[in-house]
């Protein structure tokens, strides 16, 4: 395990297109297609979770996804990708992500991201880690928050309750603006497929 921080990806990003395959759960009031686009996707706020099924990180905050979802399902979209090489770690290929959704409950989609390349697109680095896109004036979705859910790590006794996400997602929702002063994630580096490392792989934030 090697602990990895976010990249950062620059705030204003345009969200990414992707075409992934849907492992489980659905878009509110939506049906279950075998694969989700992002033309799909409502006009309304987007979270993007890079996830996995067996990473520790991932698995410290998962009671808080869980929240996040009851909180805030109703008024944004939030999506589960999965990015992690399943040639190398078949742990987290669709049965170890549909297990751990059945576990916790969550309805929202969760993706995989094969080819991992939406993962490249959000310059993904770590498990977990978090991209929120929301609408701007024009319609267009932008990125207003990347980097961690809160300062709560496996062991480091601080309150796992995602406050530096929900000022995000709250803000937002609010139509008000996010505070640039956002913390990277830290978590499992995402397990690129081998020989397909992006160019900030093993790279510090």
């Amino acid at each position: 395990m090697a602990l990895t921080p976010s990249t950062m990806l620059p705030l204003g990003t345009a969200l990414p297109a992707f075409q992934l395959t849907r492992v489980s759960g659905c878009l509110s009031g939506g049906s279950s297609p075998e694969t989700l686009s992002h033309v799909a996707l409502p006009s309304r706020p987007v979270l993007f979770m890079l996830l996995c099924a067996h990473c520790p990180f991932v698995k410290h905050v998962e009671p808080e996804l869980s929240r996040l979802e009851r909180d805030f399902g109703s008024a944004v979209t939030l999506l589960g990708i999965a990015s992690n090489s399943i040639n190398t770690h078949p742990q987290d290929g669709p049965e170890g992500l549909r297990q751990q959704a059945m576990r916790h409950h969550w309805t929202f989609p969760y993706l995989l991201d094969e080819q991992q390349t939406l993962a490249k697109e959000l310059r993904g680095a770590c498990t977990p880690e978090f991209f929120l896109f929301a609408p701007d004036l024009s319609n267009r979705q932008t990125l207003r928050y990347r980097g961690q859910l809160d300062g709560s790590r496996p062991g480091n006794e601080v309150p796992l309750d995602g406050r530096d996400l929900r000022a995000a997602l709250d803000a937002v929702l609010k139509g008000e603006a996010v505070s640039e002063v956002q913390q990277p994630s830290i978590g499992c580096n995402i397990k690129w497929h081998p020989g397909q490392e992006p160019p900030w792989f093993g790279t510090p934030a």
